[in-house]
């Protein structure tokens, strides 16, 4: 099974919240070859902002950030080229009025024809137009 894996799940593989555990067998699987996740490669940046934004609020240190970071780098996933999904995107952001990062998710999803594993529940009101959105919290 292949799955776009959105930030706000490998951020979950960083540092401890509500699902962790789940994404952290999604992780375990992805490095099992049990699925392939594949994502746009804005998904490092993404993620690191997500890190860079837990140490202001004192959740990491510096120190563990940058470990975390590292740990990171070895699980990635599978990494697009963002421009191709670019246009198609726009598209979505425009008609759905969510912010065109999330959109790239969506458009790689929708080339590949996969499912997209998702935390963000801002997403969950345009769960009906693109019914492969998989929220993190319905897995078992």
């Amino acid at each position: 099974m292949k799955y776009v894996l959105d930030s706000s799940v490998a951020f979950k593989w960083l540092v401890p919240e509500v699902d962790t555990d789940k994404a952290l067998r999604i992780r375990d699987d992805y490095n099992l070859a049990v699925c392939e996740l594949i994502a746009p490669d804005i998904f490092p940046v993404e993620t690191t902002h997500a890190l860079t934004r837990a140490e202001r609020q004192g959740r990491v240190t510096p120190a563990q950030g940058a470990t975390l970071l590292k740990d990171l780098l070895k699980n990635l996933p599978q990494l697009y080229p963002y421009m191709p999904l670019l246009s198609r995107a726009y598209e979505i952001s425009s008609n759905m009025k969510i912010g065109v990062y999330d959109c790239l998710y969506l458009a790689l999803a929708e080339r590949e024809r996969c499912e997209f594993v998702t935390a963000d529940t801002k997403l969950n009101h345009v769960r009906t137009a693109f019914p492969f959105i998989v929220p993190i919290m319905s897995l078992p």
